[in-house]
């Protein structure tokens, strides 16, 4: 793929992310926010509001605000911004490069709410019987699907890959 299409994927994976994210989030505020969780297929799929000012599964949300706003707002964005520019400078590969958009993606646009809310929207939830995931959102599956295709690409070029001949 020629560097314009490579950034132009880029830009749509992360402008379409962010752009669910928040418009997914503003519909749960304004139908989820003090109603009754909704149910589908079988119970398989939920819709239920949560605030979680925490971080991952509420991890940190009784922690005292400044101590979370420093770990989940600055360090979380020096984390984005870290990651970005390892990608870059390492030149990763294409799909690695997709991954790490989709993670930035959902990393900034929860960050986001972090600034402006102190909290992060959630209202989905997947399992069966009492075999559940956490409440999450748009922005997390990016994150996890972000993380998955790093786990699966590798987060090397074919470039920069060790040779194999002794020398």
């Amino acid at each position: 793929m020629t560097r314009i299409g490579l950034r132009l994927v880029l830009l749509l994976a992360i402008g379409v992310t962010i752009g669910c994210d928040r418009v997914t989030k503003h519909i749960a505020v304004t139908t989820l926010a003090n109603a009754p969780t909704r149910s589908f297929l079988a119970d398989t799929f939920r819709l239920d509001y949560a605030e979680n000012s925490g971080a991952f599964l509420g991890l940190g949300a009784d922690w005292p605000s400044q101590v979370r706003t420093t770990l989940f707002g600055v360090g979380n964005g020096l984390l984005l911004v870290a990651l970005v520019a390892v990608a870059w400078r390492a030149r990763w590969s294409e799909p690695a490069l997709v991954g790490v958009a989709l993670f930035v993606a959902g990393g900034a646009s929860n960050l986001v709410d972090r600034i402006a809310y102190g909290m992060v929207i959630d209202f989905m939830n997947v399992g069966i019987g009492s075999v559940r995931t956490g409440i999450f959102n748009v922005a997390d599956t990016a994150i996890m699907l972000g993380a998955g295709i790093l786990a699966l690409k590798g987060y090397r070029s074919g470039r920069y890959a060790p040779s194999t001949g002794s020398g």
